[in-house]
């Protein structure tokens, strides 16, 4: 989603992208179902050694401790380990930023969260005059990829776009020209 910044003056001088991350509807649904199947073989594992009933849906002291609780033991150590992660990232929201282009100041700078510690904030600022292009890589298939890079003078190549769910065709497309005429710069890959 991109967002321009007029001047004063009346001239669109920004353009300012931001960048979903972490924080999707997807990890908030993956983090409770793997917290919810996690807490239930824990509790069922506890069940079957403790002899106790822990479940109100089932009664897992039934179970013989070795090896069928100490299994759902494991899974359940590891269901809550992955669940507790998935909350941590979206909580966090790692990968989540923006990229903005301003032509008043010369510079592009793209921003990203990263996990919390001495590099959480990832920051990369260039001067316009360094882009080559807007690059468009589509790959389809079984794991298809639809990115925008950003081509700079003797750095190679910037990603611009999500990690994870693509982009529409439509979505890059427009993302892409509108980048591209902003920046006055050649659309490659279309």
């Amino acid at each position: 989603m991109a967002t321009p910044i007029a001047s004063p003056s009346g001239n669109n001088l920004v353009l300012r992208q931001s960048v979903l991350g972490a924080r999707r509807f997807s990890n908030f649904f993956w983090a409770f179902v793997s917290t919810l199947g996690g807490v239930g073989f824990l509790l069922s594992s506890l069940s079957s050694y403790f002899q106790v009933n822990l479940l109100p849906f089932s009664d897992p002291t039934q179970l013989v401790f070795i090896p069928q609780g100490i299994a759902m033991g494991f899974y359940g150590v590891a269901g809550t380990l992955l669940g507790l992660y998935l909350w941590l990232i979206a909580i966090w929201d790692v990968g989540g930023g923006y990229n903005e282009f301003n032509r008043e100041t010369g510079t592009l700078t793209i921003f990203r969260w990263g996990f919390p510690g001495k590099n959480r904030r990832i920051e990369v600022t260039h001067p316009l005059e360094d882009v080559q292009s807007i690059r468009v890589e589509l790959r389809e298939g079984l794991n298809p990829r639809r990115t925008l890079y950003l081509r700079i003078k003797g750095k190679g190549d910037v990603p611009l776009t999500r990690v994870g769910q693509p982009l529409s065709l439509s979505e890059l497309e427009n993302q892409g020209a509108e980048l591209a005429r902003f920046l006055r710069v050649p659309l490659e890959g279309l």
